[in-house]
């Protein structure tokens, strides 16, 4: 690939997740659909925090952790959102830095967007999200010349919830398909699918070279019941698709071939949160530098294992010793 100065650069939501265990008495009591994302107002966004277990604070976001985790695997990248003007933010500013991100953010009106996140004991994560001021993403945070200095620019498919941020989306892949860049998206949530997917479509035909969704979200999007009849509809997106499916791992499909990796050993899964984050930060990373594209998913597949061992979304273990460790 020509010279850049980041591998990737993404651009989504800038979250601090609030995680706590509950069973699914809980989740059913309160109206959460297990396993999605909901989004909810700020009144709602209390309700459920008065009524959560004890909980720990880890900045979150899903692109976010894919640049954290694309960091902790050696790589450079960077990353676009907006916060609060309050402790929220400086706690997510801090974070990402520090963990080896370029933080291109800036100061919304509303308070930093958090992500209450309910883990029943099977590790499966219900996340209910309060946006604030990720809603106020717009073109005006999108420097240009920082997205054609990425190889490839990431987009998480929660953004697609405010027309501005649409905008924003819109503006990025310009820039990146102007300096002959490339761009990746990630289907986040099957409910974004549902409430997108023409645009989405739209999207994925013009300007995204390379898609991630897990099994459920791509089904959803080809409108497939199986998976040889959602490869066939693949195939007329012309993209490269990345599919993970949970423990049964994950297919990779370039249009032509199919090719499935299997999910890496992990010895208690804790929480799933980020997994699918960290697959994308695993196999971007491989494929920003070079790697077969089997090598980018194993790569992924170890960065989703480690996040899935412990709670939260960021790696606790720094990645590029994972990878030296198992000769990836």
């Amino acid at each position: 690939m020509p010279e850049a100065r980041f591998d990737v650069i993404g651009i989504g939501s800038a979250i601090v997740d609030i995680l706590a265990r509950a069973g699914d008495d809980f989740i059913n009591a309160h109206g959460m659909v297990k396993g999605t994302m909901a989004l909810c107002d700020a009144a709602r966004s209390r309700f459920i925090y008065d009524r959560m277990g004890r909980a720990i604070e880890i900045s979150g976001g899903s692109a976010a952790n894919s640049m954290a985790g694309i960091a902790s695997l050696g790589g450079s990248p960077a990353f676009i959102g907006k916060v609060g003007k309050d402790k929220l933010g400086e706690i997510f500013a801090h974070d990402i830095k520090v963990g080896g991100v370029e933080f291109f953010g800036s100061l919304g009106v509303q308070p930093t967007a958090t992500c209450l996140i309910l883990v029943t004991p099977d590790g499966q994560r219900t996340m209910n999200t309060y946006l604030g001021a990720c809603t106020e993403v717009g073109p005006d945070d999108i420097d240009e010349t920082k997205i054609a200095d990425a190889h490839v620019t990431y987009i998480e498919g929660y953004q697609w919830d405010t027309p501005q941020a649409k905008a924003a989306i819109r503006k990025a892949t310009r820039a990146a398909k102007g300096a002959g860049r490339q761009v990746a998206l990630s289907l986040s949530d099957p409910f974004v699918v549902e409430r997108h997917r023409g645009d989405l479509l739209d999207l994925i035909r013009d300007d995204v070279d390379i898609l991630f969704g897990n099994e459920d979200e791509i089904f959803r999007m080809y409108e497939a019941g199986d998976l040889n009849s959602a490869i066939e509809r693949l195939r007329g997106a012309k993209v490269l698709a990345v599919m993970t499916r949970g423990a049964k791992g994950a297919v990779v499909f370039d249009g032509q071939t199919t090719a499935a990796v299997d999910a890496a050993p992990v010895a208690k899964v804790v929480d799933t949160t980020g997994a699918g984050d960290l697959f994308a930060a695993g196999f971007l990373f491989g494929y920003t530098h070079g790697r077969p594209l089997l090598s980018c998913a194993r790569i992924g597949a170890m960065a989703a294992a480690e996040i899935i061992s412990h709670m939260g979304a960021r790696p606790e273990v720094p990645l590029h010793e994972l990878l030296v460790k198992q000769g990836l």
